[in-house]
């Protein structure tokens, strides 16, 4: 059996949020009917900032979703269109209170595409310069510092769990362990 694209016979919306939007899809494949469920979100950015000294900024945030904080790098959804380039530099001041003009795209994820078409574009960023940090109204976060072999172990060990994160990490390990 070959792979056909799905065909959308009826999209009904089942929720509208500030940011994620549901569907009940009705769609035909090899002649036959049958449903999804649909998540359609704008997109996000999420940065490794690399420090002078070979360090790698991260977050740590609670996430309310998983009932416990994640060590992630800076990340957020794309505002109304943007770029996801300049998504990533915005993110990057906003959460750590550094900004760089280096910054590399590493490519991107989907993030759950059996149901969401959430695409978060990677990048890696050195020439650190410092600058101020300015979080969103509702975030809350520490900024971690940790050395980039000690953060290849910590992945080793299944000590970080946030998929973006681990992504971004396993596109630039090479680049990162020349640092």
């Amino acid at each position: 059996m070959s792979i056909e694209k799905e065909k959308l016979i009826h999209r009904a919306p089942a929720f509208e949020g500030r940011m994620l939007h549901v569907f009940d899809d009705e769609v035909e494949i090899h002649g036959h009917k049958t449903t999804r469920e649909v998540v359609l979100h704008p997109g996000a950015s999420a940065i490794i900032p690399v420090t002078g000294d070979g360090e790698i900024l991260f977050v740590r945030q609670y996430r309310y979703a998983v009932e416990q904080p994640l060590l992630e790098i800076p990340a957020g959804k794309l505002d109304g269109g943007e770029d996801p380039d300049t998504c990533a530099a915005r993110e990057l001041t906003e959460e750590t209170g550094y900004k760089t003009e280096h910054m590399e795209k590493l490519g991107y994820v989907y993030t759950t595409p059996g149901f969401c078409n959430e695409t978060i574009h990677l990048y890696l960023a050195d020439h650190l310069v410092k600058s101020h940090q300015h979080l969103d109204q509702d975030e809350f976060l520490d900024v971690i510092r940790l050395p980039i072999d000690k953060v290849y172990q910590m992945v080793d060990r299944g000590e970080i769990y946030d998929a973006k994160t681990l992504a971004a990490l396993a596109m630039a390990r090479t680049r990162l362990m020349r640092k």
